[in-house]
């Protein structure tokens, strides 16, 4: 049986992670370890770890950067890629909409 895990009281750590994959330019580098962070932060539950686990957390960072950059080098899609311009404004409406201009 799987238990949910419960995150009272903690601030958040986990911003949105975006997709990367078939964006016009290409997801760089800074960007693929960035979404490895959040991961990683995520699934630690932590922002930022103890001493102890510093190295541990520096090498899954590294190791998710790596897979993630792999993945977004070998996927295939016949779709034409999305402009990043043109997809933050969508964004930026949808979130007009839903809470409101200021």
């Amino acid at each position: 049986m799987r238990v949910p895990f419960v995150n009272e009281g903690a601030t958040p750590v986990c911003r949105n992670i975006r997709t990367l994959h078939n964006f016009e330019p290409p997801a760089t580098t800074d960007e693929v370890r960035a979404a490895a962070l959040q991961y990683v932060r995520k699934v630690s539950g932590t922002a930022k770890p103890s001493q102890a686990n510093e190295a541990a957390f520096a090498r899954a960072v590294d190791a998710v950067t790596e897979v993630t950059r792999q993945l977004l080098d070998e996927l295939v899609t016949t779709a034409p890629p999305k402009d990043r311009e043109v997809e933050a404004a969508k964004a930026r409406e949808r979130a007009a909409l839903r809470y409101g201009t200021r």
